[in-house]
């Protein structure tokens, strides 16, 4: 028997209600400001959420970063994660909906880059689609250098640039001048890879 789908609840959208596929779901929810959305794993849970209403739920998305020990991030949030094939070398990055899993954005591969780059790249890339969306998701990252960079403003790394890597480095200066002239309250944390396992946005290639 194959494995039964979620039900994705809509409650601010183009037309709020439940559905049962994520296409659906995101029909509802893409270009649609202050979107509220999440999944749940019955038809019954579902529906019952509906009429509770978005705003018991997206309290919880708000929670401060569990503290090691406890288990691992649950319900919405969005994970990045990059990859690089050498150091440097090809590198790409990407971000997904930990509760569909779904792919929402996929950079790359640049070449001659570093797997910093592209973490601190994705942060940014959640960042400047949530604000678009004025959408205010979790993100999680496994890199801590990305993270200080995030609140530094400023990539740190040390790659120098050259012809062949100059696309990342234009990636790079538009990242630097969105975290100067933006201002956002987007929850960002560190993933812990050696208590909850790899992040939902790996690669897989290790």
């Amino acid at each position: 028997m194959s494995k039964q789908e979620k039900f994705y609840v809509v409650w601010s959208g183009k037309k709020p209600g439940v559905y049962h596929k994520w296409d659906e779901c995101k029909i509802q929810i893409d270009g649609f400001e202050n979107a509220r959305f999440k999944s749940f794993e019955s038809y019954e849970e579902a529906h019952k959420a509906f009429d509770i209403g978005w705003k018991s739920f997206y309290k919880k998305k708000n929670a401060a970063r569990p503290s090691k020990g406890e288990s691992k991030p649950d319900g919405d949030f969005i994970a990045v994660d990059a990859a690089c094939s050498g150091n440097p070398g090809k590198m790409e990055y990407r971000g997904v909906f930990r509760e569909s899993a779904n792919e929402i954005f996929h950079q790359g591969p640049f070449e001659e880059g570093t797997n910093n780059i592209g973490e601190f790249l994705a942060i940014v890339h959640a960042l400047a689609l949530q604000t678009q969306k004025k959408t205010n998701i979790p993100i999680y990252t496994d890199s801590m250098n990305a993270l200080v960079w995030i609140k530094k403003k400023k990539c740190g790394t040390k790659l120098v640039q050259t012809q062949v890597n100059g696309p990342i480095f234009d990636l790079i200066e538009r990242a630097e001048t969105w975290l100067s002239v933006n201002k956002f309250d987007i929850p960002i944390y560190k993933w812990e890879t050696s208590l909850w396992g790899e992040i939902p946005a790996d690669f897989g290639r290790k």
